[in-house]
């Protein structure tokens, strides 16, 4: 039997493996340009809804931080919005998930509901495309909450920090209910 750092080491690669194919998520570029040492880069709530530890949900993809660090929203309303100001890096080609490499140099996952990929698309409206800049609060995409709940699935969002390993921590703001917009985590060096 493999170790544990061993195995996890493993398991991540096996998911990074995964996410690259998805052309969804890509790792750490080390080239890329380091992110400027200041007091913290802010990331804002994209959904509405109740905050949930990321360690705590059932998806263990998410649950074991093996993508990055975050939270998860339970949302109570359909809309997503830009949480940073940003370039949308990657759309999934099921609507379901977004990246965003932000202006302040964090990379961001919103993954709308666990196995929602199954969806196929269907319950998702888009409103930006893969390239485009957008402004925190932009209006990234929909989603039709009773319908996905209907068809069995979760709507548990994850907020990830992709780049997460860049910075010495990734701190939550909040607890309990927030609003889209609303100051969320704070990416420290």
């Amino acid at each position: 039997m493999k170790e544990p750092a061993t195995l996890m080491h493993s398991i991540r690669q096996r998911l990074l493996a995964h996410f690259e194919k998805s052309a969804l998520f890509a790792p750490d570029d080390p080239a890329m340009e380091a992110v400027p040492a200041d007091s913290g880069q802010l990331l804002y709530a994209p959904v509405t809804g109740r905050i949930r530890a990321l360690t705590r949900i059932k998806d263990p993809v998410f649950s074991s931080e093996v993508l990055g660090k975050g939270c998860a929203i339970e949302p109570s309303c359909g809309e997503v919005v830009a949480p940073a100001d940003g370039i949308v890096e990657k759309i999934a080609k099921t609507h379901h998930a977004i990246s965003l490499l932000c202006d302040n140099g964090l990379k961001v996952l919103i993954h709308v509901g666990m196995d929602t990929v199954e969806l196929k698309g269907k319950g998702y409206e888009l409103f930006v495309q893969t390239g485009d800049h957008v402004q925190k609060g932009q209006l990234l995409f929909r989603f039709d909450m009773q319908a996905i709940a209907a068809a069995g699935y979760t709507l548990t969002t994850p907020v990830i920090v992709t780049n997460s390993s860049r910075f010495a921590r990734i701190e939550p703001l909040l607890s309990g209910r927030v609003t889209a917009g609303q100051q969320l985590l704070r990416a420290k060096m």
